[in-house]
């Protein structure tokens, strides 16, 4: 895909009216094709591979939250990025996850084209799925450049979404539990 991509990239170059032959941009498009296919790599994979298997019995039946977890997106309606913080929670029931493959799920769906709404959704349904967990709670606070860089150049904006599933979203004191241990 990167030769047919960079012949893209090529292309849109001439379009801004640039020469793609001159020696700074001599190998942008195969660069840009490389950037974009690693940007969006969470669609070569899947939760179960990036799981891969790291689900372990345990007794624990208190709130576990990973919090601080970066990410970086590109927005679907203008593929500019969109980049910020995740804080995840859940409520085990017989299993827990692997530390790192918390991050590894935000990635997975971080790298594809999105919007902050759903990617927030995602995360949190693919937690519950995994963990099988008596809730779940994601929060996302993400800066988007479609905002900044552009249209309304409002520059100290910011995004937060939430997604509570199970427990999490029935009961206050849970969901007020999880915002006091993010600081929200």
């Amino acid at each position: 895909m990167s030769d047919e991509l960079a012949n893209h990239y090529h292309a849109i170059i001439e379009k801004l009216g640039e020469d793609p032959k001159r020696g700074g941009l001599l190998d942008t498009p195969k660069r840009a094709a490389r950037a974009m296919e690693y940007l969006t790599d969470g669609y070569q994979k899947s939760l179960d591979e990036v799981v891969n298997g790291a689900v372990f019995e345990s007794d624990m039946d208190e709130m576990v939250v990973v919090q601080d977890i970066e990410f970086y997106s590109l927005c679907e309606h203008h593929m500019l990025p969109f980049i910020g913080r995740c804080h995840i929670a859940y409520l085990p029931q017989g299993t827990v996850l692997g530390l790192s493959k918390f991050a590894r799920i935000v990635d997975m769906y971080a790298r594809r084209l999105q919007i902050q709404e759903g990617l927030t959704k995602q995360i949190a349904n693919a937690v519950q799925e995994i963990t099988g967990a008596k809730g779940v709670g994601v929060v996302m606070e993400g800066k988007h450049m479609c905002m900044m860089m552009r249209g309304v150049q409002k520059q100290n904006s910011s995004m937060v979404t939430s997604v509570m599933l199970g427990s999490m979203r029935s009961s206050q004191a849970t969901r007020d539990e999880f915002l006091r241990l993010i600081g929200k």
